[in-house]
């Protein structure tokens, strides 16, 4: 399926009635994982600004033990702080990068805006090496800019 069919699904998730926002994000991350054959972990991280940490929200995938990291600290606590999009190629070449699984060779993360200020991100692993694209990007942008209508 290609991004431009999948916009008006994710429209079509955040403008539901009757279902909460942890349930909107948990079909946004199943429609992308069901959809893009090499979108293997699809979450939502969301900051706490006060305490600098990153907290694990809705996501389909295997289970990661990541609930909780520090701004800074591998590729989602780069994004916190640096605001900006990353895309890891090889996650096996970055420094800074916390391991998942061994299965995990690429990543990318997407900030998540709300009223200019970063409230969180989207969080992709792929099971294949350089995958993501600027197409990925932009779509993963417009997937944030519905998301945060919900907020």
């Amino acid at each position: 399926m290609t991004f431009e069919n999948l916009k008006p699904q994710v429209v079509n998730i955040v403008s539901t009635e009757n279902t909460t926002r942890d349930e909107k994000l948990l079909q946004i991350c199943q429609l992308l994982q069901d959809s893009i054959s090499y979108y293997n972990w699809v979450g939502f991280y969301f900051a706490n600004h006060e305490t600098k940490t990153l907290h694990l929200g809705p996501y389909v995938g295997a289970e990661t033990d990541h609930t909780v990291i520090p701004f800074g600290k591998g590729i989602c606590g780069q994004v916190a702080e640096s605001n900006a999009n990353f895309v890891v190629p090889d996650v096996s070449a970055q420094d800074n990068y916390i391991a998942c699984s061994f299965t995990v060779k690429s990543e990318i993360v997407i900030p998540l805006f709300v009223k200019g200020q970063n409230i969180g991100q989207i969080d992709i692993d792929s099971h294949i090496i350089d995958p993501f694209t600027e197409a990925d990007e932009r779509f993963l942008e417009f997937v944030n800019e519905q998301v945060a209508t919900l907020y």
